[in-house]
């Protein structure tokens, strides 16, 4: 499976709304392939006191409640279309889910794929 798909469904999910007076929700929409060819996606919550989470931590969420934790490729997509590469929180979190998420594929811009482990070189673990 492309990135096209993985990138669309990212970009279904965005849904920017307020939730509350401290928190909204949907601005970042994300979507990760597994090992066993599913998909799932996510969107992220801010919060005004950081207790929030990135759309990788909620689509990673969905994966793990359905029983699956390799993740062989992952896209995020914010509210305009934008691809984005995760943060080093979103990084190190997948890198710690299965061993071999060191090997992910990672769209961090329009043509650029890298793997979790391009993305964190020093990592703390090797």
């Amino acid at each position: 499976m492309d990135f096209n798909k993985l990138y669309e469904r990212a970009k279904s999910v965005l849904n920017p709304w307020q939730l509350s007076d401290y928190a909204e929700s949907g601005g970042v929409g994300a979507a990760i392939l597994t090992k066993d060819k599913n998909i799932y996606v996510g969107v992220c919550i801010d919060t005004a006191c950081s207790m929030g989470f990135c759309a990788e931590h909620a689509a990673a969420a969905a994966m793990i409640t359905a029983g699956e934790n390799q993740i062989l490729k992952m896209i995020a997509v914010d509210w305009d279309g934008r691809i984005m590469p995760p943060c080093g929180r979103c990084r190190e979190f997948i890198s710690q889910l299965h061993d071999e998420n060191i090997n992910t594929e990672v769209m961090v811009s329009g043509e650029i794929i890298m793997t979790i482990k391009e993305l964190l070189p020093f990592d703390w673990r090797r």
